[in-house]
């Protein structure tokens, strides 16, 4: 390192204006000469593979046929379909070519960019650090099922263990039994009780011990993410050949078991029958950007990190085109693989689709669909593959995630880091396992669910808006356009200009989708929702305090532009407010409240 030199004429560091401000035509195109010590990929496949694992994670299985069902159906398919044309997609192509063109992480990128916004890089790592502290957890408890399914009878069968309670209710295989309210399946009680033990745990405030069969697993689960990714992209690189491609294996496995079950032509039926009265609700468009948005994954510095390695003439558009292709194909082919095991439930049950397709979120993958595995034929091998399909799933988010943090610190620190990424990588995994520990306790679901919602949420989105109004407007995008050409030989069509310049700005501003905070019947107590937003507020908070430093520090005559530029994000932030304002009305926050 460094990896690259960059040769421009002076001129202002940001100077903002509209796209078409002839000010952007007169910044010549920055050169990029590459060296030899940067890391590159292996070949074209590692990134790939590598960027479509980050892409298609757990949520892809849990949230997107839920969200589906909830809003229409095959009618949903339509907003969501638009949302990833003029917003998910634009995004996710504009983070590809920064980082191939600018061949650097996530903060370090904005010394070229627009000096101003170095904080996003700032707070996208702080976002980071928060999804590895809840999200590696979600893996560990894929582990701990992962373990328990190697027996003759899966543990979460029968109603005759020791954590079972005597509301614990079996129907599978029995006749004329009664649910009541207070019933709870065996799969329920399995995991509430024996795998996350929260009824030791009365809340936030008394989350009680630190389980050691989970913090076992979640050990086990980063020694794997440490020799993954401690030697770069090329051991990364040959991991996603099998963490990247089982799940595809496994699904098909899955949909083929389930297609063959009895009553899996209701789930089918249930999952695609177009309600197109639906359309006409605001809620399922927002639905349907918010689902594109967390799916695809721009914002999250993953994609910057992950293109930086490619070679200079990859062609990113295409790469953009066929990831997100296959990122949505996914979600919709999980949906199949959910519901024909749903559809059997009802039919096992003698109730409708509907009454059992209550659950979402991890409750659809950890109580739901293990329920079924367990009263098929075969039962422990298709637990084995499933929770298999589960955690590989999210090792490969994972990758992607301490991939963006790691690119980022050791590209900003290049003298110091450079040759000690072995060292970094141990102390970035150490510090992600420390901070993962509060949610291993009785109570850790509920530091899960807090960190979710608004560690990543609310955040995320703001930073996003913030990337592209700062690379289309600042930066300029006929300058943007300018590298795209530099890399492909080609300038990008009008469309893919006026998406970047004004429909997805647009697109997050409607993202944004908070639901009530509740899990398991628990009211999150109103000091939880204040340390929540301060959660949210301790990442975003870097941007306006680079910016404040920037301003402070600039000698001369920059620092007039800089005050200008302040002043046209302002107006910018206040659009953006004002939109989000018009959506969710003037008592949104009440709403996050309401449990």
């Amino acid at each position: 390192m460094p990896h690259q030199e960059q040769v421009m004429v002076h001129g202002n560091l940001c100077a903002p204006g509209p796209p078409n401000n002839a000010g952007y035509n007169s910044n010549p195109v920055p050169v990029i000469i590459q060296t030899e010590s940067r890391d590159k990929w292996s070949k074209k496949m590692d990134f790939l593979l590598s960027v479509i694992g980050f892409a298609v994670d757990l949520g892809n299985v849990w949230r997107f046929p839920y969200i589906c069902y909830q809003n229409g159906g095959g009618a949903f398919l339509i907003p969501y379909v638009l949302m990833a044309v003029f917003g998910g997609v634009p995004l996710f192509y504009m983070e590809l070519a920064l980082g191939q063109f600018h061949r650097t992480g996530a903060i370090s990128i904005w010394k070229h960019i627009c000096p101003i916004f170095k904080g996003i890089g700032f707070a996208i790592c702080i976002i980071a650090l928060y999804v590895s502290f809840y999200y590696n957890t979600i893996i560990a408890w894929a582990l701990f099922y992962f373990y328990s399914s190697f027996s003759s009878t899966l543990p979460w069968t029968s109603c005759d263990n020791a954590w079972n309670t005597e509301n614990c209710t079996n129907y599978f295989g029995k006749d004329n039994v009664t649910w009541t309210n207070y019933s709870r399946s065996p799969a329920e009680e399995f995991y509430t009780r024996n795998v996350l033990a929260v009824h030791e745990s009365s809340g936030l405030g008394d989350v009680g011990y630190i389980r050691w069969q989970l913090m076992l697993c979640l050990f086990l689960i980063f020694t794997i993410v440490y020799f993954s990714l401690w030697k770069g992209v090329k051991t990364s690189g040959k991991v996603v050949w099998v963490t990247a491609t089982l799940p595809y294996v496994v699904l098909l496995i899955l949909m083929i078991r389930g297609a063959t079950l009895p009553g899996a032509w209701k789930g089918v039926v249930f999952y695609l029958n177009p309600k197109w009265e639906k359309l006409k609700e605001t809620s399922v468009w927002v639905d349907a950007a918010a689902q594109i948005f967390f799916s695809l994954g721009p914002g999250f510095g993953v994609l910057l990190a992950l293109s930086s390695y490619n070679p200079f003439n990859n062609n990113c558009y295409r790469d953009a085109i066929v990831t997100s292709l296959v990122n949505c194909l996914t979600s919709f082919v999980s949906g199949f693989v959910i519901f024909t095991v749903l559809g059997y439930m009802a039919e096992q049950r003698n109730v409708n689709v509907e009454d059992v397709a209550r659950d979402k979120g991890p409750s659809l993958l950890f109580i739901t669909y293990p329920e079924a595995i367990a009263n098929m034929v075969g039962s422990t091998f298709f637990a084995i593959i499933f929770f298999v399909m589960m955690i590989t799933l999210g090792l490969d988010s994972t990758f992607g995630g301490l991939e963006a943090i790691i690119t980022a610190v050791m590209d900003e620190y290049p003298d110091t880091l450079s040759h000690r990424r072995e060292l970094f990588v141990l102390g970035l995994v150490v510090v992600c396992f420390l901070g993962s520990l509060s949610t291993l306790t009785n109570g850790g679901a509920y530091v899960v669910k807090l960190l979710e919602e608004f560690g990543v949420g609310s955040p995320i989105i703001a930073i996003v808006f913030l990337e592209a109004t700062a690379v289309s407007w600042f930066y300029g995008i006929n300058r943007f356009s300018n590298d795209i050409k530099s890399m492909l030989g080609y300038t990008p069509g009008l469309f893919w200009k006026v998406c970047w310049v004004a429909i997805s700005p647009a697109f997050l501003a409607v993202s944004l989708n908070k639901d009530p905070l509740t899990l398991f019947d628990y009211e999150f107590p109103d000091w939880s929702i204040t340390v929540g937003y301060i959660i949210g507020a301790s990442s975003f908070m870097w941007i306006p305090i680079y910016m404040v430093y920037k301003l402070v520090w600039t000698p001369g005559s920059l620092k007039q532009t800089l005050i200008d530029e302040l002043a046209v994000l302002w107006i910018i932030m206040i659009f953006f407010v004002s939109c989000l304002d018009s959506h969710f009305g003037t008592h949104s926050l009440q709403r996050i409240q309401v449990m």
